[in-house]
């Protein structure tokens, strides 16, 4: 027996640029198969969009294996939607019912200016990342990879951290809109790592100075960022940055 098809209503949010007020448009799309994903859907109404002769949703994608993170949106109020621990392009349309209204936003900030309806603009956080992060290597030959023996714990609490995506839904989710866990993910991951060391002050300094010049406001300690996070950086990493913070004024005899 063949799955019903769903009906829906889509409340989209319509901007020409960073400087235009937006606004949001509604639309009705029928015939959506639930085995679709949110963004084939998009896909669907946008060719019936091009067909009538309208200008299509404008919206950001690339990997659609919640790899990349350039897919984010705000779906009924949620960062990446419903399904938590996934981006938007992992979420499938059997989520919601025939009939439903869905209200489709960009993430809203002032460090991400919207290029054109959904899309934003997210190279602040490239500029975070050059502000600190990296590591000093030396080029050459890979170095054996026993030389530099790591506990377990160590290394599971840096990939860990390192699995952020860098989506920006901890931005989107903060009524601060701050950038706290993105930026405690990419300092832990290489604070606790030897090859992080060189930079270790240096590094979360640089980092939430950045953050604080992009215009991304303060940690709220509500925890929402992780709660909406595709990868759950967990929260406990913005505390890890703080103490990293804290420490970067201490030579480390005044630590002992």
């Amino acid at each position: 027996m063949a799955e019903k098809k769903l009906n829906l209503k889509l409340k989209i949010w319509r901007q020409k640029n960073n400087n235009d007020k937006g606004r949001f448009e509604l639309f009705h799309l029928s015939d959506v198969n639930p085995d679709m994903s949110f963004l084939e859907m998009l896909d669907h109404l946008n060719e019936n969009l091009i067909r009538e002769g309208k200008e299509p949703i404008y919206f950001e994608s690339d990997c659609r294996e919640g790899i990349c993170g350039s897919c984010g949106l705000v779906i009924n109020g949620v960062a990446h939607g419903p399904q938590r621990g996934n981006a938007t392009c992992q979420l499938h349309m059997r989520r919601f019912h025939d009939g439903d209204e869905i209200s489709i936003e960009p993430w809203r900030a002032k460090g991400f200016p919207i290029i054109k309806d959904l899309a934003v603009d997210r190279m602040a956080f490239d500029r975070i990342m050059s502000a600190g992060g990296y590591v000093s290597i030396s080029t050459g030959s890979a170095p054996d990879g026993n030389a530099i023996p790591i506990s377990k714990n160590i290394a599971d609490y840096a990939f860990n951290s390192a699995t952020c995506i860098g989506c920006g839904a901890c931005v989107a989710a903060c009524k601060n809109a701050s950038a706290m866990l993105f930026v405690s993910a990419k300092v832990s991951q290489l604070s606790v790592l030897p090859q992080g060391k060189a930079e270790r002050k240096a590094r979360v300094r640089n980092m939430l100075a950045q953050m604080d010049q992009e215009q991304f406001g303060a940690c709220t300690n509500e925890a929402e960022c992780s709660a909406v996070c595709p990868k759950q950086i967990p929260f406990e990493n913005i505390v890890h940055m703080n103490r990293e913070f804290l420490r970067s004024f201490f030579s480390p005899s005044e630590l002992e």
